[in-house]
């Protein structure tokens, strides 16, 4: 095999890695690696394009905004699994309901959700459907596309940025991206998200870094580090402050 050709194998399997980890989409993958974590917002890109269609044809057959709204996100969940929303109330429970750090690490494994949880995983979802039906109302699919696209990439900064606070579990699991890993995730989020909205996409980009860095500070206040929940919470939270931001 030429050695060009061997030198980018490994980076074209990040592709269906990245599907594998973040979606319920069956393709053939190996395990990921944590220098794949560059084409996690590429994810973000099919899962809210697929939504996006869902969505449209939704507005073109009569129904109302809302309602295709809800269509959108029923689409997104279906396609990863809830993966993300199911690290937002682990991490809501476990950071508010325990009183130290041992116990807070405990509930965010219980698979059970309580009050807190709950709470944040209504208000999460309220939140992005309030947006995505504005959104839908004037036409902005670039936007509901790149607010996918940029919420993936918190997640390699986050993960790159605090340690495990486990050591194990899916995020150790994937291992820990090197810094030029996590920047190539944030620029190829920005880049398409400029491409897909113009300069509103900087604007985007600059609420899921805020949104990443609230997440990063609490995580590590709360836990000392991160786990997979983390970097769910992370994801749904990058999203929900892009589609608002845009709205």
């Amino acid at each position: 095999m030429p050695q060009p050709l061997r030198d980018t194998l490994p980076f074209l399997r990040d592709i269906p890695a990245a599907f594998g980890l973040l979606t319920r989409l069956p393709v053939p993958f190996t395990a990921p690696r944590p220098q794949g974590a560059w084409a996690w917002p590429l994810v973000g890109l099919v899962v809210n394009g697929a939504a996006v269609g869902v969505g449209a044809l939704a507005l073109w057959a009569g129904l109302t905004a809302g309602v295709a709204g809800v269509l959108v996100m029923t689409v997104q969940a279906v396609l990863t699994g809830g993966l993300h929303e199911d690290g937002l109330t682990d991490c809501a429970d476990g950071f508010f309901g325990g009183h130290d750090r041992a116990r807070r690490l405990e509930i965010m494994k219980d698979s059970q959700i309580g009050s807190f949880g709950a709470l944040a995983l209504m208000l999460a979802v309220l939140a992005r459907w309030a947006a995505l039906s504005v959104l839908l109302t004037s036409g902005a699919w670039g936007v509901i596309l790149a607010a996918g696209v940029l919420s993936r990439a918190p997640m390699a900064v986050v993960q790159m940025a605090l340690p495990n606070a486990r050591g194990s579990g899916l995020s150790a699991m994937v291992g820990v991206p090197s810094l030029a890993v996590a920047l190539a995730a944030c620029g190829l989020a920005l880049a398409m998200a400029v491409l897909l909205t113009g300069w509103i996409g900087l604007t985007m980009g600059l609420a899921t870094a805020c949104a990443g860095l609230g997440v990063a500070l609490v995580a590590r206040a709360k836990i000392g580090g991160q786990t997979g929940d983390v970097l769910g919470a992370t994801a749904v939270l990058a999203e929900v402050f892009a589609l608002a931001v845009a709205a």
